[in-house]
């Protein structure tokens, strides 16, 4: 286990005491997410320049909406047949 002190504005540091969000389990839960996170946009960064390189047309955001909608269909799908 690694011990880390940080100095935080007085009123940051109490709202976030009060939200119960200065607890080991708290601050792990927080980094973790955030991680997780920056790694995904990562992953999209690095995917979003070789769909350039490819000289792929981007989707529009009804296509995109399409796409999610799609999938999340399948997913129900999927799961109401277990």
């Amino acid at each position: 286990m690694t011990k880390i002190q940080i100095d935080l504005p007085e009123a940051t540091a109490q709202a976030a005491r009060e939200a119960g969000l200065l607890t080991t389990q708290s601050l792990d839960r927080l980094l973790t997410d955030a991680l997780k996170r920056r790694q995904a946009a990562d992953a999209l960064l690095s995917i979003a320049a070789r769909v350039a390189s490819a000289g792929i047309e981007p989707m529009s955001m009804e296509e995109i909406d399409a796409e999610v909608r799609a999938y999340r269909a399948e997913q129900r799908r999927h799961a109401g047949s277990h």
